[in-house]
């Protein structure tokens, strides 16, 4: 059944129509129901939409940290702001968006910015079945204000490596840079947030 915004919903006409054809008068009242919904509230439906890939992406990028804690972080656990996954997540849907094949169409460099430049903590690709048609770099910054617990003074030397911190805080900041792969015109755009 396709729903277009010509058809009248409920009509007698056009349930005993199908009903004639064998359809189960229940569910037509039911599908008829559904596109009705969707006709009336087309906006709250792709908000549903955008919701569900807000939050598939904030939690790539959790998972993206957890792995990287102890690969290649080399700490106990990583301190996240709260919502910053959701605030980066709705960043790189809103760059995406205007490209040809969305999210769909990214390749994204998950890094963190350190004191000697940045260090790499995963390369995902959203859709692999798609060819690429963007670049995103998503660089994490650490919390500068944050002081070292002394837990982590007493354990340096002891238990751990003298590479292994205790616990790394990242900042509320952080940077998106955004590399079109389809046009040599195409520059590229650098937000700070």
């Amino acid at each position: 059944m396709v729903a277009t915004s010509t058809l009248k919903t409920k009509s007698s006409e056009c349930i005993s129509e199908l009903v004639d054809r064998r359809y189960d008068q229940a569910c037509i009242e039911k599908e008829l129901d559904f596109w009705d919904h969707c006709l009336a509230e087309p906006q709250r439906n792709a908000d549903v939409t955008e919701d569900q890939s807000c939050q598939q992406l904030a939690k790539m990028f959790e998972n993206c940290l957890s792995r990287a804690k102890k690969t290649t972080l080399h700490c106990s656990a990583v301190l996240v702001p709260e919502k910053l996954t959701r605030r980066i997540a709705r960043e790189v849907l809103r760059l995406a968006s205007c490209e040809p094949c969305g999210l769909r169409g990214c390749v994204l460099y998950v890094d963190l910015e350190l004191d000697k430049g940045c260090k790499r903590l995963e390369r995902i690709v959203y859709d692999a079945t798609v060819v690429p048609t963007f670049e995103l770099t998503l660089v994490f910054k650490q919390d500068g204000t944050a002081w070292p617990s002394l837990r982590d003074f007493l354990f340096m030397g002891t238990c751990f490596a003298p590479t292994f911190r205790h616990a790394l805080k990242l900042s509320s900041g952080f940077r998106l840079v955004k590399k079109k792969l389809y046009s040599s015109s195409a520059g590229t755009v650098v937000e700070e947030c």
